[in-house]
């Protein structure tokens, strides 16, 4: 049978890693664990789900608004500067959109997030990103590859 894969235990220095890569994201923790629920939703990993969701409640997110966070663009409970950052989210998760995203529309999506997050939120706000999509996919990895 295969090895099963633990980030954690097999690569201490590579857990440490992407939790470092993580610290350097957002300093608003309600928008951050809202931001890592987007992508996680988008990745289809349940086991990131469930932590964020858990974070977001610990935050004093509500229910309606984490659950609105598996289709935020169908909900009005997000204001402009959630949107810009869950606009941005879609883009960079997007594997399919992210090698266009200079064409396809994707300019108005970064105007809008450099507009409402400014200076180093920005490049916070992308380190989030880039980080819950590389937790998802160690997650996925180590569920979908689990011994049992």
């Amino acid at each position: 049978m295969p090895a099963a894969l633990e980030i954690k235990a097999d690569s201490p220095d590579g857990y440490r890693a992407l939790a470092g890569l993580t610290r350097a994201g957002l300093t608003d923790h309600v928008l951050g664990e809202e931001v890592k629920l987007v992508a996680s939703h988008m990745n289809g990993c349940s086991y990131c789900v469930a932590a964020h969701t858990e974070g977001a409640r610990k935050a004093g997110v509500d229910e309606a608004r984490i659950a609105a966070t598996a289709d935020w663009t169908a909900s009005d409970l997000f204001d402009a500067r959630e949107r810009a950052a869950f606009a941005l989210t879609d883009l960079l998760t997007d594997s399919q959109r992210l090698p266009h995203a200079p064409h396809d529309g994707a300019r108005p999506i970064w105007d809008d997030a450099v507009a409402h997050f400014p200076g180093e939120e920005l490049t916070r706000l992308v380190l989030t990103i880039v980080a819950i999509n590389a937790w998802n996919r160690a997650m996925i990895s180590e569920e979908a590859f689990a011994q049992g």
